[in-house]
């Protein structure tokens, strides 16, 4: 009776909420999924998608990458007036960034020449124990049971509490509407919008989100699809028969910043 009279006032609370619009449809659906269909299931049996990046097979100057994940995402591409890339404004979801800003706790004297001036791509870490989903005051960013790290724009207050929490700098902010086709420039598409993914307002935080659509139709993120050299494994970390757990015991891998204690779900070899 007891468990009864619980279950109807859980219920009875949810919906009141959806009435006063504090929980988004993003949230609702998120939790319908993982009760019926597309990839989150597998998560209630402990599955955690994570990712490994060979920067050996990585090219110096290649951005298939990035360019693929930004076009598909709607990620604007702000620039001056010149051509170059305005910083102050500048949106990434997965870019580059030199060995020694990757690894910084990893030690750097005596680095073979070329490993120190090579850049690595980096993106959300989709940590195990993500400092980001603990400061968010609204829940906009979230854990799913599967370990991907969402953002459900529509409940982003924009606070920025989870950037700074980020110890990986993961995240950008929309100081600009990334909705303006005319301060907007998606890789490849000319200024138009990829409609299979939502556009963002102005004052919203985004960031990698593993292409969790994708994973919901079984394709793999786009850029590991895409990548020229195969350079990065996808898969389940939880199976010890899956590509990932293969790759992970038979080769030597680091991970950003491990010692904060996040569990990053990236692995890299270098």
């Amino acid at each position: 009776m007891e468990d009864s009279r619980r279950d109807f006032l859980k219920k009875a609370g949810v919906g009141s909420l959806v009435g006063l619009g504090v929980v988004s449809a993003v949230t609702v659906i998120a939790e319908k999924t993982s009760e019926a269909g597309g990839h989150a299931p597998a998560a209630t049996s402990g599955t955690r998608y994570g990712l490994v990046i060979d920067t050996r097979k990585c090219i110096e100057g290649c951005t298939v990458c990035s360019d693929v994940c930004h076009e598909i995402h709607n990620v604007p591409d702000y620039r001056l007036p010149n051509g170059d890339a305005d910083l102050k404004n500048e949106i990434k979801w997965i870019w580059k960034e030199p060995h020694a800003n990757v690894f910084p706790s990893k030690s750097s004297q005596f680095v073979s020449g070329n490993l120190a001036k090579k850049k690595h791509m980096v993106l959300c870490n989709h940590c195990e124990n993500p400092p980001c989903v603990r400061v968010c005051p609204t829940q906009a960013t979230f854990k799913r049971a599967d370990g991907i790290v969402l953002m459900d724009f529509h409940r982003c207050i924009g606070c920025r509490f989870c950037m700074a929490a980020c110890p990986y700098g993961s995240r950008s902010f929309n100081w600009k509407d990334p909705r303006d086709a005319d301060n907007m420039k998606v890789i490849g598409k000319k200024g138009g919008f990829d409609r299979e993914f939502p556009t963002r307002e102005r004052g919203v935080v985004e960031k990698c989100n593993l292409c969790a659509e994708r994973l919901a139709k079984g394709l793999l993120p786009a850029c590991v699809e895409k990548c020229p050299e195969k350079a990065m494994t996808f898969g389940d970390l939880n199976d010890e028969n899956s590509d990932i757990r293969k790759v992970l015991a038979s080769t030597n891998t680091i991970q950003r910043k491990s010692e904060l204690g996040t569990g990053p779900s990236v692995f890299y070899i270098v």
